[in-house]
């Protein structure tokens, strides 16, 4: 079986974390038996932080964009990057897909020659999905289209983007399956336009053995994401305030960037909590997951989570996690077996109460860490989500 990933973000020589979650599923799927290539949709306009630093930054940005090679080849799989230009984001993200169309449709009948692909797999309805509904709509390509929803499509574009939801709605309705990282997505998805959903979710490598517990240095809280106020790393900032009496020597990990970041250093100076937060700014996959496995609480009670990765990549290294209740992947995640707690959003008492309750339990924190692994490795493995990967592919061909 030859599969076709399209993806819009996906790791780049620029930024090796952006969509590393795509390529892990493709690698995955090759794994599990089918033969992969990927095209990445690359957009060749800085972004608006960029664009409002100055005339400088912008074109920076701009040879960066220019430079990044067409052609690479990411852990044995091919990549093309297709480049095209569309205008901005917050006005006219919906129709991406249009503009990303042309090129995109070039691309495909040129890897065609000489990889006949079976089907085509596009992370996201908008605009990777919807691009292809339309190079389809040409009548050149009549290879079946599965579609991923990570959350963004149903959570974000449907609702809050001009015309998103009829973006989103035409390009899943176009689309042979669609699979969905949580059951609630799975839903959410269905109500906007999916004629068919399975639920397969992202995975973690699990290594050898869980890290032995944590000897000779202070206790850690970490999160790993992006800076974005959704993912309520402020939340944690005040918990960390209010535990510095039971926990002087408690410190707090924050790996990621974001817009978010000056105002989070700035609340910790304020709570005077900033000589034990070490921002630890984007690091590349491998190290982010290694500073989780370090730590003794992966804390991220975020709202609008889709799925979750970063906490099964914590869990399997036996890092317990918390999570926020309501939102699809927590819920899913901590339905499938402990090592996960939730606490409701925005409730700071609850936060610093879960904290506080595993920190100062060594019995406790320890049943957690061995829990919290064998839950990720009876259910959120690469290896089973290669497996259902390829399975959604067999499905969808019949």
């Amino acid at each position: 079986m030859r599969v076709l990933v399209l993806a819009e973000f996906y790791p780049s020589r620029r930024d090796p974390v952006l969509g590393i979650w795509a390529h892990r599923q493709a690698l995955a799927a090759r794994e599990a038996g089918a033969q992969v290539r990927v095209l990445v949709m690359h957009r060749l306009v800085p972004s608006r932080a960029l664009l409002a630093a100055g005339p400088r930054a912008a074109a920076g940005a701009l040879a960066e964009l220019v430079r990044e090679p067409r052609a690479q080849v990411r852990d044995g799989l091919h990549v093309s990057y297709v480049p095209y230009v569309s205008p901005a984001r917050q006005q006219h993200y919906a129709m991406w897909g249009a503009w990303a169309a042309p090129p995109l449709g070039v691309a495909m009948m040129r890897v065609r020659r000489s990889f006949p692909f079976d089907i085509v797999h596009a992370h996201n309805a908008v605009p990777a999905g919807d691009a292809v509904r339309r190079v389809r709509g040409l009548g050149t390509l009549r290879t079946p289209l599965v579609i991923s929803v990570h959350g963004g499509d149903v959570l974000y574009t449907a609702g809050r983007v001009r015309s998103g939801g009829e973006s989103v709605r035409r390009a899943l309705q176009d689309a042979r399956l669609v699979l969905a990282n949580s059951q609630g997505i799975a839903e959410l998805a269905r109500g906007h336009g999916a004629p068919e959903t399975r639920v397969v979710h992202l995975g973690a490598e699990i290594p050898p053995a869980a890290r032995p517990a944590r000897r000779g240095g202070p206790p850690t809280l970490v999160t790993v994401a992006h800076l974005i106020a959704r993912k309520r790393h402020a939340d944690v900032l005040r918990a960390l305030a209010v535990l510095t009496p039971r926990h002087p020597t408690l410190r707090y990990a924050i790996v990621g960037e974001g817009p978010e970041r000056t105002a989070l250093e700035g609340l910790a100076a304020r709570l005077g909590v900033a000589e034990r937060v070490d921002f630890h700014g984007q690091l590349p996959p491998t190290e982010a997951i290694e500073q989780a496995r370090r730590s003794t609480l992966f804390v991220m009670p975020s709202t609008e989570e889709a799925f979750g990765v970063a906490y099964v990549e914590a869990m399997a290294g036996g890092v317990p996690a918390i999570g926020c209740r309501g939102e699809p992947g927590p819920e899913e995640i901590a339905a499938a077996g402990d090592g996960l707690v939730l606490v409701p959003p925005g409730d700071i008492e609850r936060l610093t109460q879960r904290i506080d309750e595993l920190l100062s339990d060594p019995h406790r924190l320890r049943e957690a860490r061995q829990r919290a692994r064998a839950t990720v490795a009876a259910n959120f493995t690469w290896e089973r989500c290669g497996e259902q990967t390829v399975d959604a592919y067999e499905y969808a061909l019949r």
